[in-house]
């Protein structure tokens, strides 16, 4: 049993690793939120904090016996990095042990500016340690939720499954030229958070770059899985690089990413945005993760692609 902060704990994937952590029933753990402290009961064992980030010392003492830190903090609810960069700090002086950064994406961050706070953070933890292991930390790297593939079918509890270019409800996508054979790592939200959960409990080192690998698949194969799923062809269609990075999406559709967080007058910009850089990263290889963490808890057995989108829409239209 450890004592854990997860900081930033009322968004969708912090509360994913939460619940999963909650149901082991052997931590004690602390939420930090810029909110106010809820009413309601919280499960045994867990208390919540209103979290001043923008105080370094405060923050030290909220984190006194505190074993590991998770982050979850957003780059767009964070300009500048501060309150992350005062949490590690915070980390430092407090003696956590471990810290895990606000990654919880992919590998590379070419081409998804939305990103950019995660590189930025991740130079801040290199040269933290440039001449000693001053915090021990780990860039958890999922790649892509097999859940989004599920969509409009909501199939975890707090992460939202909006569409993607590949478009299993609608049988259509839309693919980079030349980018067929482009590798997308795949995981399902509960294979993720319940491999988060045994990370925290794992004794040895934590890895620098922590890869969860689940099922690659090429684009090309994700697409024929979609066809024998839902019982016919994918209308495909086929966008140049040169467009993509001039910011042109030539597509009959595009996947319009209508999360209940943001303002209904900001999905279409962002969704056009959203679609070039997924493609253009895609290409690049940006969602191929290592498999670092399979390698360290390889008793913990991946749902395949192919069987856990069968088990969604075997029963759908």
């Amino acid at each position: 049993m450890v004592k854990i902060a997860i900081s930033g704990g009322t968004g969708n994937v912090a509360q994913e690793v939460f619940d999963a952590l909650v149901v082991t029933g052997k931590h004690e753990i602390i939420l930090l939120s810029r909110k106010d402290v809820p009413s309601t009961p919280l499960p045994p064992g867990v208390t919540q904090v209103k979290a001043n980030y923008e105080d370094v010392e405060e923050l030290v003492k909220v984190l006194q016996g505190v074993h590991t830190v998770l982050c979850f903090i957003t780059s767009q609810s964070d300009p500048g990095n501060v309150s992350q960069r005062n949490l590690i700090d915070a980390s430092v002086k407090a003696g956590v042990k471990r810290y895990a950064p606000s990654e919880w994406a992919t590998s590379s961050l070419d081409y998804l500016p939305w990103y950019d706070g995660k590189g930025e953070i991740r130079k801040y933890l290199q040269d933290l340690n440039k001449d000693k292991q001053v915090l021990e930390y780990s860039l958890f790297q999922p790649g892509l939720f097999t859940n989004y593939f599920a969509a409009p079918h909501q199939t975890a509890k707090h992460v939202f499954a909006f569409p993607l270019q590949i478009d299993f409800a609608n049988r259509r996508a839309i693919i980079l030229e030349g980018g067929e054979d482009a590798p997308i790592n795949l995981v399902t939200v509960e294979d993720f958070a319940n491999l988060v959960a045994l990370a925290v409990e794992y004794q040895g080192a934590w890895p620098l770059v922590g890869g969860i690998k689940g099922d690659e698949v090429t684009v090309r194969q994700l697409i024929t899985i979609g066809e024998k799923i839902r019982g016919g062809p994918f209308a495909v269609e086929k966008l140049k690089a040169e467009d993509l990075k001039a910011g042109i999406v030539k597509s009959t559709w595009i996947p319009k990413i209508n999360h209940p967080s943001l303002p209904a007058e900001q999905i279409e910009s962002l969704s056009q945005g959203f679609t070039s850089g997924i493609l253009l990263a895609l290409s690049d290889g940006a969602y191929r993760v290592n498999d670092a963490w399979n390698r360290l808890l390889p008793d913990y057995k991946i749902t395949q692609v192919e069987e856990f989108l069968t088990a969604v829409w075997h029963d759908k239209v």
